[in-house]
């Protein structure tokens, strides 16, 4: 291959997997197909050969989590005794977080922030007390903060995998 061309690939494969890393904390970039990319490029330059399968699997482990990141605070929401409401409410508390709206916090703060209002609100309309409205927001919190867990072992994961690649 040209080396102008390998060193491009091997260039920006090297950007996306810090790009993966860093979109595994920070909100609009999508982390795990941004380390997928990464992938992608370096197995496309001479540096390495990821195989099939490797590519593959990571593929369809960034499409899982990245569909999970959005699906895991409702369901810690539930699992801490969240009822209908207070998975709607974090759900539209998401909604509001990832649009962005121009009021209240924003970024990756507006993700923990909203869908624990928006729980805590649900579970308030259900007439339930506040100390369970709180447990219930508080899930979603601890769903947010395993997503973004996963999302970060995935980017070093991939990080892991290029520099074997690279070296072997």
């Amino acid at each position: 291959m040209a080396t102008t061309l390998n060193i491009i690939l091997i260039v920006f494969a090297v950007v996306c997997l810090l790009a993966g890393l860093a979109g595994a904390v920070i909100p609009g970039l999508p982390g795990p197909p941004l380390s997928w990319v990464g992938l992608m490029l370096l197995s496309c330059s001479d540096a390495a050969q990821c195989s099939t399968g490797c590519l593959v699997t990571m593929a369809v482990a960034a499409v899982v989590i990245t569909v999970l990141d959005y699906v895991i605070p409702s369901i810690s929401t539930k699992r801490f005794g969240g009822g209908k409401a207070s998975v709607w409410g974090c759900n539209i508390g998401l909604v509001v977080a990832i649009l962005g709206l121009p009021f209240g916090p924003q970024g990756i703060i507006g993700l923990i922030f909203w869908p624990f209002v928006g729980a805590f609100v649900g579970e308030l309309i259900d007439k339930k007390p506040a100390d369970e409205a709180l447990r219930a927001a508080f899930g979603s919190v601890l769903g947010f903060l395993s997503g973004t867990l996963v999302k970060v072992v995935y980017a070093i994961i991939a990080v892991i995998i290029a520099i074997k690649e690279v070296i072997s």
